[in-house]
């Protein structure tokens, strides 16, 4: 059976009409030095009557809706909220892309909120690997990172104005309770769910229980008929029925917020204006929606973007490879063009001629309406299209850090040469790399001496005795040359060579090629032994 929410339609609004915007300044407040900021609320959506029937068990029909906005009046007010049981994945890295996009083009604000209540799962390690991902990603943000484990007292605050407003009711059925109910449920064939079993208390006997230390949860009250709508900026009109959202936590008996009363605390504190996240989230909207109106706050826009699969259309996961978005900074991927790629996975530009786009080009063409319906696929081979075509791109000056930290990790020492070599070195290179690591793994020859050959190379090109005589003998023979090293005269000693001892060129040119770079596939001979220069060019013909 089920235990989420069913869609009853959904389709496109097709007149969408502005929100007004939650104003909010930011106060600071101690301890801690944080930026708490203020609001002001709007006028409570729901009937008066609402309170007298929630807790006596007669419910009330009611329609809810957001009519949605593709932007407020005045600066939008956005947030990405990760949780920190985990590094930073595709997913979550795309969603952070998409409201820092929709803020940058708005000229909007992006807040960092870290939803760390789960406090059994949440460490500090995940939120640094978290702010460390962003950072590599060059996602920035006006304000936080905001912790909700120091908001809590807001929360509770928040569950107090439910329970006295009779939006919410305490709840004294125990765990054990709830278990063999739900068991019994799906026994019988029923959706397991709470049947709402205190909600029949009066709030007389309620209150008194709670005084005298009886534990309880606090769960909110919903409406027992109709249903609830909302307007997404991406799937359009959607409707759920009121009589499949159970009754839901907002505070566990032991004090602890559950994820909907915490992010809409947050979210009505922090004045946010758009809620951009993760498909997945649809079924929690209408929740939230129904906080938002007990709580008397005005709603944002909600857009829902499409969950990114793998290539064999299943949710994305660990089988199809990394997940978390700084291992793919190991694998020698450039954050431009994880940038790039991530925001094309489930927008298309308005100008879809050219895929690959700076920030600016991104920032310029985002908007909602790009934003497709349909999950996206997580293509690697496109990954690593995008990832040559910045490299290639890359000025050295700007390639050069990033390589050096390869080089770090894997213990490479580059050599010394004169001013402008290594430019001009990586500038060579460039065109070929796949990645970074390629300028410590197959480019390692350029920059060190001790590197290993190719195993195959070796034996396709350089097993041949012969060969390896006449490699020493063209090292003998730059040696002994006057003319000035340069590509051409490079050329024309090796072919004379060749000429003289009837070989063909190539033949020299191939086995030359493994004895310098330890590849069989590289940049022009000549100019590969002008990257080395001399000296080096002619020890490793000599020592073949």
């Amino acid at each position: 059976m089920r235990d989420e929410p069913t869609m009853l339609s959904h389709k496109r609004n097709q007149n969408n009409n502005s929100l007004p915007k939650c104003r909010a300044r930011a106060i600071q407040q101690s301890p801690g030095n944080r930026w708490l900021p203020c609001r002001d609320m709007g006028r409570a959506w729901l009937d008066a009557d609402f309170a007298r029937h929630v807790t006596s068990g007669l419910g009330y029909s009611f329609m809810t809706e957001v009519i949605g906005a593709p932007a407020p009046p005045g600066q939008p007010r956005l947030r990405f909220a990760p949780s920190p049981t985990g590094y930073l994945h595709v997913g979550g890295a795309r969603t952070a892309l998409f409201n820092w996009l929709y803020a940058r083009h708005f000229g909007g604000t992006l807040v960092l909120r870290i939803e760390d209540t789960d406090f059994e799962r949440s460490t500090s390690e995940m939120v640094d690997g978290i702010l460390e991902g962003l950072h590599w990603l060059g996602i920035t943000w006006e304000e936080g990172p905001f912790f909700q484990s120091q908001r809590m007292d807001l929360y509770r605050a928040s569950a107090n104005r439910l329970l006295a407003s009779e939006h919410a009711y305490y709840c004294f059925c125990t765990k054990a309770e709830l278990e063999q109910r739900r068991a019994a449920a799906q026994a019988e064939g029923r959706p397991p769910r709470y049947e709402g079993t205190c909600r029949r208390l009066s709030r007389e006997e309620a209150g008194e229980r709670h005084r005298k230390g009886a534990a309880a949860a606090v769960r909110f009250a919903v409406p027992l008929t109709g249903s609830t709508a909302f307007d997404d900026q991406v799937f359009g009109r959607v409707e759920f029925a009121n009589p499949e959202l159970e009754d839901f936590v907002l505070l566990r008996s032991d004090g602890v917020p559950t994820y909907h009363l915490s992010v809409v605390t947050d979210d009505i504190d922090m004045g946010m204006t758009h809620i951009l996240r993760g498909a997945d989230h649809i079924s929690n909207t209408p929740k939230q929606v129904l906080l938002y109106q007990a709580l008397g706050a005005q709603l944002p826009a909600f857009a829902h973007v499409p969950l990114i699969l793998g290539a064999d259309k299943t949710r994305l996961s660990k089988r199809h490879g990394a997940t978390s978005v700084m291992a793919y900074r190991e694998e020698g991927i450039v954050p431009e063009a994880f940038r790039n790629f991530l925001a094309l996975l489930g927008w298309t530009p308005k100008d879809s001629s050219q895929e690959v786009l700076g920030d600016r080009e991104l920032i310029g063409q985002f908007g909602l309406e790009g934003i497709s319906k349909s999950n996206a696929v997580f293509d690697r081979a496109k990954l690593d299209w995008f990832n040559t075509e910045y490299i290639r791109a890359y000025p050295a000056e700007r390639l050069i850090p990033l390589i050096a930290e390869e080089w770090r990790k894997a213990g490479v020492v580059p050599i010394q040469r004169e001013e402008g070599w290594l430019a001009k070195t990586v500038d060579l290179l460039k065109p070929r790399a796949r990645n970074l690591k390629d300028f410590a793994g197959a480019f390692r020859a350029f920059f060190s001496d001790r590197f290993e050959a190719d195993p195959a190379a070796v034996a396709k090109f350089l097993s041949d005795s012969r060969v390896r005589e006449l490699l020493v003998e063209l090292g003998s023979r730059y040696a002994a040359d006057t003319e000035p090293f340069s590509e051409a005269e490079a050329e024309r000693v090796l072919r004379d060579l060749a000429a003289e001892m009837n070989v063909k060129a190539g033949t020299l040119i191939n086995g030359a090629r493994v004895a310098l770079t330890g590849q069989a596939v590289a940049p022009s001979l000549f100019a590969v032994m002008m990257a080395l220069g001399e000296s080096r060019t002619i020890n490793r013909l000599k020592g073949v």
